[in-house]
């Protein structure tokens, strides 16, 4: 499960797909209708708001936007109705970290897409702080000695 900081306006059409399907997912852990992924680390930060069932649906209704935008027709009636106005941080650190992630990925799958993440914006429930790479990356990057 991948649920970027990154908007989603700099995922190729694979990414932003999987995005979605990733995120509905989630919504679905948060709000305690599957068993599985309950630990993911990436959750945690959705777990920290107020509501995170209208994070994650926040979250989501940004995707969708984007996708409306590309002509995609995602199914938004999946998305819970509650939103929020609250933003959760994330940091400059965790962007950077997340732009080359995504580049990496998209060397290999898409390289025309890559100019599109050269100066990465935050998804736009997201409010920049600076800082290094959160702590619920544990699991995806290896510490240094």
């Amino acid at each position: 499960m991948r649920l970027w900081s990154l908007h989603p306006r700099h995922l190729d059409p694979p990414g932003l797909v999987a995005l979605w399907r990733e995120g509905l997912l989630a919504q679905a852990v948060l709000a305690g209708r599957t068993r599985g992924y309950t630990r993911h680390p990436q959750l945690d930060r959705f777990r920290d708001a107020r509501d995170p069932v209208a994070a994650i649906a926040t979250y989501l209704a940004a995707v969708a936007r984007e996708a409306r935008r590309r002509g995609y027709d995602f199914d938004v009636s999946r998305v819970r109705a509650e939103r929020t106005r609250a933003r959760l941080r994330v940091s400059d650190g965790q962007l950077c970290y997340e732009a080359d992630h995504l580049r990496a990925k998209l060397r290999r799958r898409n390289p025309a897409w890559l100019a599109g993440v050269e100066t990465p914006a935050a998804h736009p429930l997201f409010v920049v702080v600076e800082g290094g790479i959160a702590e619920w990356e544990r699991g995806f990057v290896r510490k240094s000695k």
